[in-house]
C-alpha cells in the first residue's frame, strides 16, 4: 500500500517520552471524566470562520454555537434561536435568542454579538456571501431579536445558519467578531459546551477543552440529531491528542491510552474490529468523504480552460482511492460533483472524467500553450489521506511529461499558502490536494468548492457568472422535479469549466472504545463530540 510506504516516510519523530507526557493526565485530574480523542490533524488555526480547514470546524464546534443546526437529513432546527417567524412573503425573518446564553466570560450573549458574526461569516463563506447577496437588511430588534430582511424570497436562509460543513456560522463575541474577516482570531471565547483551554494548548501536540457549567442546552425532549438537538457535556474535559503516526495513534486505542480515534488507517480496520473493548461506527448513511483537487484560476497554466480539462485524464479515480483508502468496501468511485449517494447525484456532464490518459493531456496542454514551465504543487507531508492522494497526482503529472515543482511542507502551511493569490514564483501555487465532507457536497448552495465567484470565492478562484446563476436559481426552484433539472445543469457547467477535479468519494468509520465511552451522536461530518459519557 502507498499510503503504508508514506506514513513511515513522513511521519514526524515522536519518542515515547513525548507520547507519555501527551496522553497522561495530570495527578490533579485524576478524578475528572476526561476523553481523549485523536483528530485527523493537530489544531493550529483557532479561528473557524477564517479557513476551511475540516479541524477548525471541529475545534469551532466544540467551543462555539450556531443559531440553527442541521440534523443527519439537512434539515435545519433552533439552537441558539428561541423562536423565530417567516412573513408570508418568505422576505422577513424575527428570531429571538434563548434565554440562558452566555460566553465563557460570562458575558450574555445578544444580539450585537450575533448580527458582527453573522456578517463576519457572510464575508468569507461562499454559503454566507450567497445568502448577503439577497439581503436587504441584518439589524437588531433589542438585545435579544433582530431581523433578517430579504430583497428575495431566498429559500437556503434556515439551512445556511445551520451549516455544519466548513466554515460554520459560529457565534462569536462582538470584540472578535469585528476582527477583519482575513486576519485568524486569536481568542477562542465562545458560548458552546465547552471552553477553549488556551494556557493548556501546546501545538502539535494537545489541546484542551474543560466543561461549561453555564452551558444550557436545549430541552432534553430535543433528542441530538448531526448538530441538532440538545448538546449536553457529559465529561470535565476533551482532549484532542495530537499523534501524527496512524499506527501509534492505533496502538494507543488498542492500549486504552485514548478512548476515540476519528480516521483510523483502513489497514487498520480488520486489527481494530478485533480489538477487546473497541467497536468501529459508521458515521452516517452516506459516505463521509470526497476527494479533489483545486487549480488556481488566476495564473497560467490553468488559466486556461484548455490546460485545466487535460487534467481530467490524469486522474484515474481507482489509483487514488486504493492507495488512500484500500478496501472497495469504504470507498465509492463517483465523478458527479453532487455526492453519490445523495438525492442530486448525476451523469451530467461526467464524460470527460472517465478516461484515463497521459498523451492526451500532455498534447492539451501544448495546445494550451504550455512549454514546460514549473507547476507548483503544494505537497503535504503530515496528513493521512491528502498526502499519499497528492503523491499519486504528482506521479501521474509526473509520467505525463509535466514538469512539476512539488514543495513539501505541513497541512498547516498548506492551508496558509493556499491563499495567497500571488504567482506560483512568488509564493502562490497551482494546484493542492484536499478533502471535504460529503453533507455540503450534497446540496448545491452548500457545497462550497463548485461555487465560481470569482475572487470572493475559495481558493483557486474560479470565475463562471452561469455557475453562479444556477446555484441561486437552485435555492429559489419549488419543485424537486425544477431541483434536479436545475442541479444537472449546475453541474455540468461546473464541470466544464473544471472549479475542481473530484477522485472519489469513501466512508471513514470511527473507532472507538466502547468499554470506556457511549453516547456518540453519529454525523456525516464534523464529528460530534458532546453527549459522549465516559463509564
Amino acid at each position: 500500500m502507498l499510503a503504508k510506504r508514506l506514513s513511515s516516510s513522513v511521519r514526524p519523530a515522536l519518542t515515547a517520552a513525548a507520547l507519555t507526557a501527551a496522553l497522561l493526565a495530570p495527578a490533579a485530574q485524576a478524578q475528572e471524566k476526561v476523553l481523549r480523542a485523536v483528530m485527523h490533524a493537530d489544531v493550529r488555526t483557532l479561528d473557524p470562520m477564517w479557513t476551511t480547514q475540516t479541524i477548525a470546524g471541529i475545534h469551532g464546534m466544540i467551543v462555539y454555537d450556531t443559531l440553527f443546526g442541521n440534523d443527519e437529513d439537512g434539515r435545519p432546527h433552533p439552537q441558539m434561536v428561541g423562536k423565530y417567524e417567516v412573513s408570508q412573503d418568505r422576505k422577513t425573518y424575527d428570531f429571538t435568542l434563548r434565554d440562558g446564553l452566555k460566553f465563557h466570560d460570562g458575558s450574555p450573549v445578544a444580539t450585537k454579538d450575533v448580527i458582527a458574526s453573522i456578517k463576519r461569516w457572510g464575508a468569507r463563506d461562499p454559503v454566507g456571501q450567497r445568502l448577503f447577496s439577497f439581503t436587504e437588511k441584518l439589524e437588531a430588534v433589542d438585545d435579544k431579536s433582530f431581523r433578517l430582511v430579504l430583497k428575495e424570497p431566498y429559500g437556503m436562509v434556515l439551512e445556511s445558519l445551520g451549516k455544519t460543513g466548513t466554515s460554520v456560522p459560529i457565534i462569536m463575541r462582538e470584540k472578535e467578531a469585528l476582527t477583519d474577516p482575513n486576519t485568524q482570531v486569536t481568542e477562542a471565547i465562545g458560548s458552546g459546551p465547552f471552553k477553549f483551554a488556551k494556557e493548556q494548548w501546546v501545538p502539535g501536540s494537545k489541546t484542551v477543552y474543560l466543561k461549561n457549567a453555564d452551558y444550557v442546552p436545549r430541552p432534553g425532549s430535543e433528542p441530538p440529531s448531526a448538530f441538532a438537538g440538545g448538546k449536553v457535556p457529559k465529561v470535565d474535559r476533551i482532549e484532542l491528542v495530537w499523534i501524527a503516526d496512524p499506527q501509534t495513534a492505533m496502538s494507543a486505542l488498542v492500549n486504552g491510552e485514548i478512548d476515540f480515534y476519528e480516521q483510523p488507517g483502513v489497514d487498520f480496520l480488520p486489527i481494530l474490529s478485533k480489538a477487546r473493548g473497541v467497536k468501529l461506527l459508521k458515521p452516517g448513511k452516506m459516505d463521509t468523504h470526497f476527494g479533489l483537487i483545486r487549480l488556481n484560476h488566476l495564473h497560467p497554466p490553468f488559466d486556461s480552460i484548455k490546460a485545466r480539462q487535460a487534467m481530467y485524464y490524469l486522474v484515474n479515480q481507482e489509483d487514488f482511492l486504493r492507495t488512500i483508502v484500500g478496501d472497495s468496501e469504504y470507498y465509492t468511485v463517483c465523478h458527479s460533483l453532487l455526492i453519490c449517494g445523495g438525492p442530486l447525484a448525476s451523469d451530467a456532464g461526467t464524460a470527460m472524467m472517465k478516461e484515463y490518459n497521459p498523451k492526451k493531456a500532455l498534447q492539451l496542454f501544448k495546445e494550451a500553450g504550455y512549454k514546460g514551465e514549473p507547476i507548483t504543487v503544494l505537497a503535504a507531508t503530515d496528513h493521512v489521506t491528502i498526502t499519499p492522494a497528492t503523491q499519486v497526482l504528482i506521479q501521474a503529472m509526473r509520467e505525463a511529461g509535466l514538469n512539476v515543482d512539488a514543495q513539501a511542507m505541513d497541512w498547516g502551511s498548506v492551508v496558509s499558502r493556499r491563499s495567497k493569490k500571488e504567482p506560483p514564483a512568488q509564493g502562490g501555487w497551482n494546484i493542492f490536494v484536499t478533502t471535504s465532507g460529503t453533507v455540503g457536497g450534497a446540496n448545491p448552495v452548500l457545497h462550497t468548492w463548485i461555487g465560481a465567484a470569482c475572487d470572493k470565492g475559495l481558493f483557486g478562484w474560479p470565475c463562471d457568472a452561469e455557475v453562479e446563476k444556477l446555484r441561486s436559481a437552485y435555492a429559489f426552484a419549488h419543485t424537486p422535479e425544477e431541483k434536479l433539472r436545475i442541479a444537472r445543469d449546475l453541474q455540468a457547467r461546473a464541470i466544464e469549466q473544471v472549479v475542481y477535479l473530484p477522485f472519489g468519494q469513501w466512508t471513514q468509520p470511527i473507532a472507538y472504545r466502547a468499554d470506556r465511552i457511549d453516547g456518540i451522536v453519529p454525523n456525516v461530518g464534523l464529528p460530534v463530540l458532546w453527549n459522549i459519557s465516559k463509564k
